[in-house]
């Protein structure tokens, strides 16, 4: 998948350690028409991560998802992941990109500022994102980006994943206002139905009018 046909459901892995509740849990996931998978774990041990990561590359390679892994680059190439997703502490875009090749997709974290979203693009972000959009039971101290940011930063050419907070109840003027992705955890992993949750947020995208095709 290429950075340009990015849009739709990014679903964010929780901090669990189970295995085998992952798997089964992210596989009914991505069989809801997720478009994008974030393999994120921060509790786990590196072994874990690691065997997590092998598993979940197996996964979405029978659903045909790409596989992001949060902010390890060398991770992501031991499992063979599509690329990885880097926050402001977690190194630069241009030494994943050397490290994981031009093929790889690489996205940014850029919290409520347009000026690190113009960096991260500059340096090789495939796409950017923005949050926390909402109160978040994740990262409940985060910045809050205003929806604002999400129209502006449309000028910029790259796809923009939306973060924190997000509902199903609450994503639909995020698409609006121009959010080619919903990244989600919670209202996600933790609902009672993962794969109709998956489907609920997926078909948001195909109600709401599509923004202006990017430069």
């Amino acid at each position: 998948m290429t950075a340009h046909m990015l849009r739709g459901l990014y679903a964010i892995t929780p901090d669990w350690s189970d295995t085998a509740r992952l798997l089964a849990t992210t596989e009914v996931i991505l069989a809801g028409d997720c478009r994008l998978l974030q393999y994120r774990n921060k509790t786990a041990s590196p072994s874990l991560r690691l065997t997590q990561a092998e598993a979940l590359r197996s996964l979405t390679a029978r659903h045909k998802v790409p596989l992001l892994i949060n902010d390890d680059p060398e991770l992501a190439l031991r499992c063979a992941a599509d690329g990885v997703h880097l926050g402001r502490e977690d190194g630069a875009l241009a030494a994943a990109r050397s490290l994981l090749g031009d093929a790889a997709l690489l996205g940014a974290s850029c919290y409520n500022e347009a000026v690190l979203a113009e960096k991260a693009i500059a340096a090789g972000a495939d796409y950017i994102a923005f949050g926390a959009m909402f109160p978040s039971s994740t990262k409940p101290a985060a910045v809050r980006a205003p929806l604002s940011l999400i129209a502006a930063a449309r000028k910029l050419g790259r796809p923009i994943a939306c973060i924190g907070g997000i509902t199903a109840d609450n994503a639909a003027p995020l698409i609006t206002a121009g959010a080619d992705l919903l990244a989600v955890i919670t209202d996600l992993f933790d609902a009672p139905d993962p794969h109709a949750r998956a489907k609920q947020f997926s078909a948001l995208f195909h109600t709401e009018p599509e923004p202006e095709n990017h430069d």
